[in-house]
């Protein structure tokens, strides 16, 4: 089965699981469905060869999952009932029926795999083994002619979960300090 056909399987996937979660009764329900939505996203970076993306995706997934669950699940947070507003659903489900329409038209777009669109990938294809004397060209791509983005990703990303976990604790040891 051709690449494309599980991609709008997987878009199809995520826009269900967006509208279930934004149906779900209590938070908890809601989190989780976020965090197979993003899984599914990462599982498209890997059809996509995509590789690095698909594993920041994957990580990052996971921790803010994990940070949200602590985060609402120990202070007991739950919505009971939730009003319905029908014509909001109905909205939201139609926007997101217009992105996956509109997707359709992008991935058609995409080019064939291993064929680069960029005159630098040409490059980086032609030359990277020789150039870095790496076996792998993510690898060489990711470690040599990109480091400095790289670095710059996990900065953000190591921010990112520093800033969690400075406010989960500070909220744990006001909760401490009053009790």
């Amino acid at each position: 089965m051709p690449v494309e056909i599980w991609l709008y399987f997987i878009l199809g996937f995520m826009i269900i699981g967006s509208i279930a979660c934004l149906e779900m009764k209590n938070i908890l329900s809601s989190i989780i469905t976020v965090g197979v939505v993003g899984l599914a996203l990462a599982l498209a970076f890997l059809l996509l060869q995509a590789p690095d993306l698909a594993l920041v995706q994957f990580v990052f997934e996971i921790l803010c999952v994990i940070i949200l669950i602590r985060a609402f699940a120990k202070r007991g947070i739950q919505i009971q009932e939730l009003k319905r507003n029908v014509p909001k659903t109905i909205i939201a489900a139609i926007i997101l029926l217009c992105i996956f329409i509109l997707s359709i038209f992008a991935f058609k777009e995409l080019p064939s795999f291993g064929k680069p669109i960029v005159r630098v990938a040409e490059r980086y294809l032609a030359n990277a083994g020789v150039e870095t004397g790496s076996q792998n060209i993510v690898t060489s791509v990711i470690l040599n002619y990109r480091v400095y983005d790289t670095l710059g990703e996990v900065t953000v990303i190591f921010t990112a979960i520093l800033g969690a976990l400075t406010i989960l604790r500070k909220i744990g040891r006001k909760k401490r300090n009053a009790e």
